[in-house]
């Protein structure tokens, strides 16, 4: 079938090792502390997110999962958006930058809670959620009030926001 078998290896080998640096050099890049702090458990980006908020203290709030379940009721005067995203997702990592970059635009009454979609399958099936880069609004008990996808800023989430 191939008649140049050592050329064929090589170009494997090459592929495989191409496919290794990169991975390897997003995952440094997704592990390094940004800047909202670290409530990390595991190594994905949406982990390294704490309470965001604007330093005079009138913007809302952008949370890990983890954070959201340690202390849910803190938020329920807000409303409550999940963002299932993705360490892999080029447009959930533009997301991520977009909310980080702009914490202040986060109103008051907002709580954007990143949701890992590889770990979160109880969630997933909850909220009927079959893609990454899923938005689910909440009330407070958790009940869906809306679903939506593709929103890339602050912005974009509030005009979605019930």
């Amino acid at each position: 079938m191939f008649k140049n078998r050592p050329l064929v290896g090589v170009l494997i080998l090459g592929f495989v090792g191409a496919v290794i640096y990169l991975a390897t050099s997003s995952n440094s890049d997704e592990q390094a502390p940004n800047s909202i702090g670290s409530a990390s458990q595991s190594p994905t980006a949406q982990e390294n997110v704490a309470t965001g908020s604007a330093s005079d203290g009138t913007s809302g709030n952008y949370i890990s999962y983890e954070t959201y379940q340690g202390s849910g009721e803190t938020y329920s005067d807000t409303n409550v958006v999940l963002f299932f995203n993705a360490s892999w997702c080029s447009t959930c990592k533009v997301a991520r930058e977009n909310f980080e970059a702009d914490l202040d635009q986060i109103p008051s009454n907002l709580t954007i809670v990143l949701v890992d979609f590889d770990e979160s399958a109880d969630l997933k099936k909850q909220y009927g959620v079959t893609v990454q880069h899923t938005f689910v609004q909440i009330n407070d008990q958790g009940e869906e009030l809306k679903k939506w996808s593709g929103s890339v800023s602050v912005n974009e989430v509030t005009d979605q926001v019930i």
